[in-house]
């Protein structure tokens, strides 16, 4: 169902919209049974002449029986969630599969920064890739990311992917995904971050192949890189699931937002 609104493009999207299905099972189901439990004791119990009503204190255990069970059924139910969450948890978050490749991604009021690797495969060496608001990947690769901030709280986030990440200033937080599913996607800030964190968007662009990723590494280097951000930015309203959105370059608060620069 969630697919249906944003594309399920990384290794473990699944698992996150497994979750949110468990949950909403669950949770619908109780909600379902209260409501009608609720519609059930109105009726029955409604108003009717000669009939006079009855003062029920809840001393009874026959009366408790009402609450107890329930609030059981509720702690159960809760240790089935935490039990799923924890599971998916350790999966995506405490655990670092082996990479094919690295990249760094720095956030600032309030645009991206990516850095990619060259052919070494390594960061901080000469053949790196420095882009800005477009992000670079091939499907099928485990990528490690090294997440930086140089001002404020920022929030690394992936609608497609199912990832979100905060970024801490004076922290390097590492974590990974798996993209499934070529194409170019969101990839927003969703912290809020200041007076511009609405403009802080960027896409990130999976590559169907090497070749592909390195042909864009190569026209990056020789500076006639056209902006795959810049051209889906421009873009009129996509019809769902999406993968990037508009936004207008003349619009008045992005006027109002380019004179605080």
């Amino acid at each position: 169902m969630i697919e249906y609104y944003v594309y399920k493009a990384s290794s473990f999207a699944g698992d996150i919209d497994d979750l949110f299905v468990v949950i909403t099972w669950i949770i619908g189901v109780c909600f379902l049974l209260t409501l009608g439990a609720f519609i059930y004791f109105m009726i029955r119990f409604r108003r009717k002449e000669g009939v006079k009503a009855e003062y029920i204190t809840g001393e009874k255990h026959k009366e408790k029986k009402w609450t107890h069970y329930p609030h059981y059924a509720i702690i159960a139910l809760d240790v089935v969630i935490i039990a799923v969450n924890i599971i998916v948890w350790v999966h995506i978050k405490q655990t670092l599969p082996p990479k094919d490749n690295l990249v760094r991604v720095i956030g600032q009021q309030w645009s991206w920064s990516f850095v990619h690797t060259g052919a070494d495969g390594k960061l901080d060496t000469e053949d790196d890739v420095n882009t800005v608001n477009d992000l670079h990947v091939i499907k099928d690769n485990t990528y490690h990311f090294e997440l930086q901030s140089r001002d404020v709280l920022h929030n690394f986030a992936i609608p497609a992917f199912r990832l979100r990440q905060d970024t801490v200033p004076g922290r390097t937080i590492r974590g990974w995904f798996k993209p499934t599913i070529s194409g170019t996607f969101d990839l927003q800030c969703a912290e809020i971050c200041g007076r511009g964190h609405t403009m802080m968007f960027a896409a990130i662009t999976v590559h169907p192949d090497r070749q592909s990723y390195d042909e864009t590494m190569d026209a990056i280097r020789a500076g006639t890189y056209e902006s795959h951000f810049e051209k889906k930015r421009q873009l009129g309203p996509v019809p769902l699931p999406f993968t990037v959105s508009k936004s207008e370059a003349d619009s008045p608060y992005a006027i109002e937002l380019a004179k605080s620069f």
